[in-house]
């Protein structure tokens, strides 16, 4: 269990570059609410891409930890709006659930983020599709809303 632990933290890890660090300008820490509930980290790496994390609670049956890691794209001006920026996003990434039987997982999120004008904030909306491919073979879903402060 410990070393599927430290292998997901490794795997996180080389998603983040380290020159992510050096510009908090360009990041935003918050919450998720739905499956899973938790903390959701975004690192811009410019206008239109950035690193997505959330580590949170899953409320499956048995409850369990779960966290994913995704890089996003993001599509502005298909719903212009007159304040802020409304841009639709698609990714790619992986995640991991640790409970009594763990699984690692490839997801595709897609999500609207609404990036607001004149406070240091977003909200998004986003569904995840994925499929396990540890231990075994299935399909996975996740959704939820939520907000964070960039800072």
């Amino acid at each position: 269990m410990r070393s599927l632990i430290y292998t997901t933290v490794f795997l996180v890890s080389l998603l983040i570059p380290g020159t992510l660090w050096a510009r908090p300008q360009t990041a935003g820490i918050g919450i998720i609410l739905g499956q899973p509930t938790g903390l959701s980290l975004k690192f811009w790496l410019d206008k239109t891409s950035a690193i997505d994390v959330a580590a949170a609670w899953s409320f499956l049956p048995s409850g369990a930890l779960y966290a994913h890691a995704d890089y996003l794209y993001h599509f502005y001006n298909l719903f212009p709006i007159k304040e802020g920026a409304l841009p639709l996003y698609v990714g790619v990434g992986g995640s991991v659930t640790i409970m009594a039987n763990p699984t690692i997982g490839i997801r595709i999120p897609v999500g609207i983020d609404y990036l607001f004008q004149n406070l240091p904030l977003d909200a998004f909306l986003e569904v995840g599709l994925g499929v396990s491919v540890f231990p075994a073979t299935q399909v996975l879903g996740t959704g939820g809303i939520g907000i964070r402060y960039n800072f």
